[in-house]
């Protein structure tokens, strides 16, 4: 036959869910304004919005769904009597902020907040906005007040620019299944993992070791190798060392009198592979 089509082969494996396409890391600012800024010039997908957010911020589905359609605040219910978590809140892109917005205030600026709205006589919503928006880094106040964060679309690449105007902005903090975080390997490869199973995973430990790891920080030995976690800000910052590193920085510690993780510190910037993963983990601000 002179007519030949080729027939596309049909994969069963779905479509990974892309909710942004513009971030914008300040991570290293003062908490609580340590966000991570994650917006979308594309359409909203509501239901892989919903869907991930009320994963990543353990708030029901369906209060989620109705929080991004209709805006809100959806406050934390106590733990045997004691409020240990905040509210999410979401601002609508009509009115309540530009574009559509979500947050997390902590317990503290929940506090804070319902202070305001009783003085001020406003909505907790509202109250909500005013408290988060005070603590965020000088920049992004100044960002927020502009069109599409102020971007020049000429210099932005061209699947993102042809989406148009920023759809949603999802402040962020969390490290979640749906929201990648960068480890540097011990060859200076940077390894994203999204969420605390797939680390562990990664790096053959149990998750409770995980856990543990990314949420207080220190180091964790992995088969004579050695995991080092420093929490900057709230945020984790994770290194894998080889067995000769882990070595030389144990040495290192003990004839300097210096602390493990400070040592291992010196070590990687003396290490060549090293030292190529952290200069390309600064470039991408440790973003997905």
């Amino acid at each position: 036959m002179d007519n030949m089509f080729k027939i596309k082969k049909r994969t069963d494996k779905p479509k990974a869910t892309v909710l942004y396409n513009v971030i914008e890391d300040y991570s290293e600012f003062d908490a609580p304004g340590n966000v991570t800024a994650c917006a979308m010039t594309l359409p909203e997908d509501l239901p892989a919005h919903a869907k991930v957010l009320s994963e990543s911020y353990d708030v029901p589905l369906d209060a989620m769904t109705r929080l991004l359609t209709e805006g809100g605040t959806h406050v934390y219910p106590q733990e045997h009597g004691i409020l240990t978590r905040g509210l999410f809140a979401c601002l609508l892109g009509q009115g309540d902020a530009i574009p559509k917005q979500t947050f997390v205030l902590d317990v503290m600026q929940f506090a804070e907040a319902e202070q305001v709205a009783h003085a001020r006589s406003l909505s907790l919503l509202q109250a909500a906005r005013d408290v988060f928006y005070r603590t965020l880094p000088d920049d992004l106040k100044e960002k927020l007040v502009q069109k599409n964060l102020g971007l020049d679309y000429r210099m932005l690449d061209r699947a993102v620019a042809k989406g148009g105007d920023i759809k949603y902005l999802d402040f962020r903090k969390d490290w979640s299944p749906h929201f990648k975080r960068l480890c540097i390997m011990p060859d200076g490869r940077l390894v994203e993992t999204g969420g605390i199973e797939e680390f562990a995973r990664l790096h053959g430990i149990t998750v409770g070791q995980a856990k543990l790891l990314v949420e207080q920080g220190g180091t964790l030995e992995v088969g004579g190798e050695v995991l080092a976690c420093q929490i900057v800000n709230g945020q984790p910052a994770v290194a894998r060392f080889s067995a000769k590193n882990y070595l030389k920085a144990k040495e290192l510690a003990a004839s300097k009198n210096l602390h493990l993780m400070d040592a291992l510190s010196e070590v990687a910037y003396a290490d060549p592979a090293m030292m190529r993963g952290l200069v390309r983990k600064e470039v991408t601000g440790g973003r997905p």
